[in-house]
């Protein structure tokens, strides 16, 4: 039987969904990659996986889109792991450094700073290690684990999922399991409940990661990230979506 090609995010926030798919029967039927964002993105246009937990800014560039569990990267509040850092405040930030590894959160602060800071400033694509070069009025979007790392460096940050928050009134969904094609509801369903597994094994998950002196984990994974994909996140992900084709 041919296997189903899985791709996976490789960060921290996606560690409590790994853990239950990796334990799940589903494991010997599955060919699982994990890469950054924007790589996963890629690989679902191309083809090359059938499901992805990808970016949601990529869903209008697909053929076909099919978000098939009730889980997601989501946020109701502060994300902690997705936010514009600066040196000095977001008013006297002349340029932006975008993170090359997520077209959503890119867009996200596209949106943002046009409707809610009402700011102009220069973008600029950011190149690897990039965050040594946000200083003085350059400020840049970073996003993931090394974003956790951010927090300890950069005076100001502002974090995006807080941000549209206060702009909408919505959470917001970073990325979702979306496949390009109809794939056997038999897998769907097992898929699911392989992601719920982990999410009722979170102490489980934090012990597997070690020392972890950049952030505490257990308010990342029970307070900031919010896997749940709600009827509320689905209105986010909408608004956004539609703020995005706009």
């Amino acid at each position: 039987m041919k296997k189903i090609k899985v791709g996976a995010v490789s960060y921290l926030n996606t560690k409590p969904l790994l853990y239950g798919i990796k334990r799940s029967e589903l494991i010997d039927e599955i060919e699982l990659m994990e890469e950054y964002p924007s790589a996963i993105a890629s690989m679902l246009l191309e083809d090359k996986i059938d499901v992805g937990l990808v970016p949601v800014a990529i869903i209008p560039k697909l053929k076909e889109a099919h978000i098939i569990t009730d889980v997601c990267i989501g946020a109701v509040g502060e994300v902690a792991s997705v936010c514009l850092f600066s040196e000095v405040p977001i008013e006297q930030v002349e340029r932006v450094l975008l993170d090359y590894q997520s077209r959503t959160s890119v867009a996200l602060f596209k949106i943002l700073l046009k409707e809610y800071w009402k700011k102009d400033v220069v973008f600029e694509d950011a190149k690897p290690n990039y965050q040594q070069d946000i200083k003085g009025t350059t400020a840049g979007v970073v996003i993931g684990d090394r974003a956790l790392a951010q927090r300890s460096v950069s005076p100001y940050i502002y974090d995006l999922a807080t941000a549209w928050q206060q702009h909408t009134g919505l959470p917001f969904v970073f990325a979702a399991w979306v496949a390009n094609k109809q794939l056997p509801t038999s897998f769907i369903k097992s898929f699911n409940q392989a992601n719920l597994l982990g999410l009722q094994h979170i102490k489980e998950v934090i012990a597997e990661q070690g020392d972890y002196p950049v952030y505490n984990l257990e308010t990342y994974y029970t307070k900031n990230i919010s896997y749940d994909l709600t009827d509320e996140k689905r209105k986010g992900l909408a608004l956004f979506l539609q703020k995005l084709n706009q």
